[in-house]
């Protein structure tokens, strides 16, 4: 399956609203779904195989989000920059280069905050809203879940 095709499924899959999608063309399947379970998605060799299919009435039903800690209460959805995707959060473009931001940093609308590998891409994730940085959430090189908050902004 064309590693193309699979980024344009991410991309309906987001603006779409559906929880889950799973495809299969041949011996090549591909299951993408909002909320990780473990594995969320499965290509041929190249991902780890998922357990059998899953019924299509499970496909249907939304997965609830995942819940936050008591120790880790959400920051307010107004102030934060949230995940727009499952992945691995890179503050820098490279390793050993400067952070895209710093607490206390100003940011613009489209200035580029991180980047989040999913797949094997590399990500560019922009600024929705303009402020100043209070607080970074996210940890260089750790997973990140759909809608975590990454930034609180002031």
């Amino acid at each position: 399956m064309d590693i193309r095709k699979v980024k344009k499924l991410i991309e309906l899959l987001e603006e779409s609203g559906i929880a889950e999608i799973e495809i299969s063309e041949g011996e090549e399947s591909v299951r993408i779904s909002r909320y990780p379970q473990g594995m969320t998605v499965s290509q041929g060799s190249v991902m780890a195989q998922l357990p059998a299919a899953v019924p299509a009435s499970a496909l249907s039903q939304a997965a609830p989000p995942p819940s936050l800690s008591p120790a880790n209460p959400a920051p307010s959805t107004d102030n934060s920059i949230t995940a727009p995707m499952v992945g691995t959060y890179y503050a820098a473009p490279a390793p050993g280069a400067k952070a895209f931001v710093q607490i206390g940093d100003e940011i613009k609308v489209g200035q580029v905050l991180c980047i989040i590998e999913a797949m094997k891409m590399m990500n560019q994730i922009e600024s929705e809203k303009e402020g100043r940085v209070v607080s970074i959430l996210a940890r260089n090189g750790e997973p990140v879940e759909f809608g975590q908050p990454l930034f609180v902004i002031e």
